[in-house]
């Protein structure tokens, strides 16, 4: 079977890479795509947003299944346009993908079902926005209601900091129409933790659980990027907090979706926040795999990842049983400097050849006209580590990261050390 991926990130490569493993699969296709994932699919030229040419695309090569990867694709229906067109394909339709598309929809939603969550008010006008917040004790978390590529949020630790974040999304308007509306929520302590799941409806099948590090500096500090490493599983995390947040937040979230009439089907990712006292929050919810925690689950997944993906669209996953490896990952990025900024683009990447005993999953990189690696976006890579334990698995990934240099390289030194305290 001929699958096309829709995306050109790490997390697209790491799709494509659990695809490949499949013995029913044939050629693999990903549009955009990047120069590494070409190492494992071929190429297709065609944007997320042009959806005209990629059911063309999907028709003329006769693919048996489509995976969307990204955000905006999905907020934007690209599930509907495959399904009017007779196409497989997995994801939440734009009714569903809503609960990512907006976050006042997925916290009035939590809210309507007694599902755990933050406290929060959301507002559609500066003044009362600004209102509110000087009323509110700190710190204080802003959020832009809609998709703005993971930096839409701002923790704020200071009267200034969060003043400066309203007025960014609400007046100045960084996001765009992202900022149409905002949510003012009260600050978590505690540990995060991210649960994947495979869902149709209200079937459930949870991945193993993540840990991402979202600040661009050691110890959490710095603004939020998407993502600049992450592991899995969290020996840190007693097994029955994760069961607990599979039960009173994902589960009842996928029947929540269908009783609003919005079935979910495809990844629907729960961000979390673990209080104090054990108790698990709902942070946010993600339509789709999460980057770059995908680069390490995926590679811990035993099971057939096109199996899965095919009993969700045919309405079969009840029937699935899914494995993971007692093993564990770590991922650390690779990111330009400059990063969540501006940064430079087209620098040599050296030493990618030399890696042997982890996994490097392309993000933002291509080829030069010499047919040299060089850089192409603000996370360039992901280099993830395998080992019997997060010990092990950090070594090897950090290990690998060492060997691979370009120029203004950035990585956080402190990726997955809370699990070994």
């Amino acid at each position: 079977m001929d699958i096309l991926v829709i995306g050109g990130g790490g997390r697209e490569h790491a799709i494509c890479c659990a695809l490949a493993k499949s013995p029913k699969a044939g050629t693999i296709y990903c549009a955009p795509g990047n120069a590494g994932i070409g190492q494992v699919a071929e190429i297709v030229p065609i944007a997320v947003n042009e959806f005209d040419k990629l059911t063309a695309f999907a028709q003329e090569k006769q693919v048996g299944l489509v995976v969307v990867g990204p955000d905006d694709p999905l907020a934007d229906g690209i599930v509907d346009a495959f399904e009017a067109k007779k196409i497989p394909v997995f994801g939440p339709r734009k009714n569903a993908a809503h609960i990512e598309g907006s976050k006042t929809f997925m916290k009035d939603l939590l809210k309507k079902y007694n599902i755990p969550t933050a406290a929060y008010e959301k507002f559609d006008n500066y003044d009362d926005a600004k209102a509110y917040l000087d009323l509110q004790k700190l710190p204080i978390v802003i959020k832009a209601d809609g998709l703005a590529a993971g930096k839409g949020v701002t923790v704020a630790f200071t009267r200034e900091e969060a003043e400066a974040a309203l007025k960014d999304i609400m007046v100045s308007k960084v996001f765009g129409d992202a900022g149409s509306q905002v949510v003012i929520e009260e600050f978590l302590e505690g540990q995060e933790m991210s649960i994947l799941a495979f869902v149709d409806g209200e079937v459930v099948r949870p991945m193993s659980a993540a840990q991402d590090h979202k600040q661009v500096y050691d110890h959490d500090k710095g603004p939020n990027t998407g993502g600049m490493g992450t592991y899995s599983p969290l020996p840190h995390i007693a097994e029955s907090i994760i069961e607990e947040a599979v039960e009173t937040i994902i589960k009842p979230t996928a029947k929540a979706m269908v009783a609003e009439g919005r079935p979910f089907r495809g990844v629907l990712f729960a961000g979390l926040m673990i209080s104090p006292d054990g108790k698990p929050k709902t942070i946010e919810f993600n339509a789709r795999f999460g980057d770059p925690e995908t680069q390490v689950v995926l590679p811990r997944l035993k099971s057939d990842l096109l199996e899965i993906f095919l009993a969700s669209v045919n309405g079969t996953l009840d029937q699935v049983e899914i494995e993971w490896s007692d093993e564990a990952a770590v991922c650390v990025v690779l990111a330009s400097g400059g990063y969540p900024a501006s940064y430079p683009k087209g620098l040599p990447i050296s030493g990618l050849d030399e890696i042997e005993d982890a996994f490097v999953f392309h993000a933002g990189t291509a080829k030069n006209e010499a047919g040299e690696w060089i850089t192409n976006g603000g996370r360039v890579l992901g280099v993830v580590g395998l080992g019997q334990d997060i010990a092990e698995a950090r070594d090897k990934a950090y290990a690998a990261a060492e060997r691979i240099t370009f120029e203004g390289k950035h990585q956080r030194s402190d990726i997955a050390a809370k699990a070994l305290v």
